[in-house]
């Protein structure tokens, strides 16, 4: 295996983050979404997007290589109040010391390598830098592969589920929750 690292990204990033994001989700959301999705998925809307994400500073984007190859991505930063409410609509007592993971993806061809698990690790540390204390993300309820991801980090559903309008198709998600003092091993 060539040598694997994350690294902040820069603009030039932004068309490989677009393009892993397309190309992910349509390889592994294609049970969940409807083709409508993926047939009005429009590259220019995607990278600016993400340049204007990278621009802003809203978020901080991490991005995963092996060797010359961009191969994943994460987006993370603090949690928008509308990401930890409860069902009863409160906020979390500790609200201010939440992190908010956006996505981790992984083109499938570079999984089973570490990747996600050095993207979900970097994010985490930058986070705990900036004051976070735990995380939280949202997965489609049906997607066992990134629910097991996170649950070998130690996240787990906290109870809170929402169900999206994907192109008229109802995506139920669940919100899990977890520890950012996470550790890479190597097996």
């Amino acid at each position: 295996m060539a040598e694997a690292a994350v690294h902040e990204a820069v603009p030039g990033d932004v068309a490989r983050i677009a393009r892993i994001q397309r190309d992910t989700w349509r390889l592994a959301y294609a049970e969940l979404l409807p083709a409508e999705v993926f047939d009005g998925w429009d590259d220019g809307a995607a990278e600016e997007s993400w340049a204007h994400a990278l621009h802003t500073g809203a978020i901080r984007l991490f991005v995963a290589t092996e060797g010359a190859h961009t191969v994943g991505f994460c987006a993370a930063g603090p949690a928008p109040a509308d990401e930890l409410t409860g069902p009863d609509g409160a906020l979390p007592p500790d609200a201010d010391a939440v992190a908010f993971i956006g996505t981790v993806l992984v083109e499938p061809r570079w999984g089973r390598r570490g990747h996600g698990g050095r993207l979900l690790a970097t994010a985490a540390t930058a986070l705990r830098e900036a004051g976070a204390e735990r995380g939280v993300a949202w997965v489609p309820e049906p997607d066992r592969v990134s629910r097991a991801f996170y649950a070998r980090a130690g996240w787990q559903p906290d109870g809170v589920a929402r169900t999206l309008d994907a192109a008229g198709q109802p995506l139920r998600e669940i919100r899990l929750s977890g520890t950012l003092l996470l550790r890479l091993e190597n097996r």
